[in-house]
Order: structure tokens, then sequence, then C-alpha cells
């Protein structure tokens, strides 16, 4: 196969117009990880209730990534975060708070509620309860 001038200027060319494509966003975005303030450490939640979670928005940057929250439990005992029972999707990370219903058909134990914006903030270990 003959590779000819032709062929490697066309490859040449288009090699840097793939890297301008490729260029960084200009507008600058930040991580946003705000603290899990509620529940708090030793906090007992009972199965079947209501109940609100709560996070430091004092100090949010100017661009947050990702604004749109979810809010997940995070099974100490089995140290996974269960993604297939989101308790609460799609609200604006910057509300600061969320009500919440507590699965009735997880194991009674130590869990933690786990935060997603552009990060993932675990709170501290509380207790769920039949």
């Amino acid at each position: 196969m003959r590779f000819s001038i032709t062929s490697f200027i066309l490859t040449i060319l288009t090699f840097f117009s793939m890297l301008s494509l490729a260029a960084p966003i200009s507008e600058k975005r930040d991580v946003f990880v705000p603290p899990v303030l509620e529940p708090a450490a030793g906090a007992i939640w009972q199965k079947g209730s209501t109940e609100t979670v709560v996070w430091d928005v004092s100090n949010p940057p100017a661009q947050i990534t990702n604004k749109i929250g979810q809010i997940y439990l995070r099974s100490v005992e089995q140290g996974i975060i269960l993604l297939d029972q989101p308790l609460a999707t799609d609200f604006d990370i910057l509300i600061g708070q969320k009500e919440v219903t507590v699965p009735t058909d997880l194991p009674s134990g130590e869990y933690q509620v786990v935060v997603f914006g552009d990060s993932g903030n675990w709170g501290p270990v509380f207790n769920i309860v039949d």
C-alpha cells in the first residue's frame, strides 16, 4: 500500500481539526461538596416515616458543575450505596433540604445518607429501625 504526500497531509489536517474540537470549556465550573447536616450521627429513622435530609449550602461556588440533586442511602453493614432505591431525585441541590420517605423494605441497621449533585457527600452514621 502506498502512502502519498496528499494522504499524509490530509491525515495531519484531520488530526489538528480533531484537536480543535476537543478544546476545553472556557467557562470555569466548580465541584460543590456541601456537608450533610441531618440526619445527625446517632439519629433514628423509623421505616415508613417522612424525614428531612439537610445539607449546608451556605458557601456554594459561582459555577456548579451539576445542580440536579439525588439522595440515596448507604448501608454501613453492606458497604454499598443503594442505587436501586433513590430517596429523592431531580431537585435543585441549592435548596439545602429535602423530605424523604424511609423505605419499609430495608433491614434495620446503620446507614448514611448520600447527597449527589456533582459529587457524593456521605452524612454521619444513623440507624433505621422497624
